[in-house]
């Protein structure tokens, strides 16, 4: 039996086990992708918006000469926790179901990449789950074709194409500017009449001067109405316009399985997705399951980073190792 599993290896997840282990319990962490598999699928060449200490979890410093830590000294950093930590993660290790037994403990059963089967037995469980699986989609006609995406990697593949970024937020902002420097055909579709305020303050500049030499084709208060395999068809200040395109980058955000929750019993909030739990210990209204990280936030994503959800995993052991002690008094 374990003391507590916790589903999902990502930052905020693996502090949870590190403030757990603190605690002198030893948790399980179950992953169906690699160790922060979320930061894996960040832009090969992507800087994280937050400084090094702001990053650091379970006592173990980041350390970097640079002010601004790149995706690959993340992932570095994150693997060094769990190897130095000694945490149990197993990887590409599914959960399927989250059974809660009559005598207050769960059941948990994952399947693993191979569709093996397992089981496990834990007094608490810790969805700490992000939220990269489940994009925004635009319901448009031609959102399925081979040409769309909802994330993007690098440019090169893109090289010598007409690009379209539907979308004007940080992820959008950074795509349009890797993919000018690499010579590529950019316009960018946002519906909004300026860029949002979380745009990077270092980055912001430097996208709207390109923009307004015409480097960037700029399509404010604009709406994507369908994509065909040659072009995309927009209005634009109540004109329809039709404009050749080759690839399609729908970079609107995720949000996170609110499903999986409810299948556990989890109550969330229709309008907002957000769960029901105390912010105090970070439990829900289903005894012995919590939740940590950017899964708290429901649909509104923007408002956990691993900067603040990181603490939740202190919450949440806190509010563990008291139980735990009160069953064993």
């Amino acid at each position: 039996m374990e003391k507590a599993i916790i589903i999902g290896a990502g930052p905020c997840g693996l502090a949870t086990a590190a403030a757990l282990q603190d605690k002198g319990i030893e948790p399980l962490v179950i992953e169906k992708g690699c160790i922060v598999q979320s930061i894996y699928e960040y832009p090969t060449f992507m800087q994280f918006h937050s400084t090094p200490d702001l990053l650091e979890i379970g006592g173990v410093p980041f350390v970097t000469p640079n002010d601004k830590p790149s995706r690959r000294e993340g992932l570095e950093y994150y693997a060094t926790v769990v190897r130095r930590r000694g945490i149990r993660v197993r990887t590409y290790e599914e959960v399927k179901q989250v059974i809660r037994r009559e005598d207050q403990t769960f059941e948990v059963h994952t399947e693993d990449r191979h569709g093996i089967a397992a089981r496990y037995e834990t007094a608490n469980v810790v969805v700490a789950t992000g939220y990269f699986d489940w994009p925004n989609y635009l319901g448009v006609p031609g959102e399925d074709l081979p040409k769309v995406a909802h994330t993007f990697r690098e440019a090169h593949p893109y090289v010598g194409r007409k690009v379209a970024i539907i979308g004007g937020r940080n992820s959008a902002v950074d795509a349009a500017l890797e993919l000018y420097r690499a010579g590529v055909d950019v316009t960018v579709v946002y519906r909004g009449e300026e860029l949002t305020e979380s745009v990077k303050s270092w980055v912001k500049p430097v996208f709207l001067s390109r923009a307004e030499k015409g480097k960037i084709n700029m399509l404010w208060k604009t709406e994507l109405l369908e994509i065909t395999p040659a072009t995309i068809i927009v209005s634009r200040n109540g004109t329809r316009e039709e404009i050749p395109n080759d690839d399609v980058l729908v970079l609107t955000g995720f949000r996170p399985d609110r499903s999986f929750l409810r299948n556990m019993g989890v109550q969330t909030d229709p309008e907002t997705g957000q769960p029901a739990y105390n912010p105090e210990t970070m439990e829900t209204n289903v005894h012995g399951i919590y939740i940590a990280g950017v899964v708290a936030a429901g649909s509104r994503a923007n408002v956990i980073y691993i900067e603040n959800g990181r603490f939740h995993g202190q919450q949440v052991a806190d509010a563990i190792a008291a139980k735990s002690s009160e069953q064993t008094v």
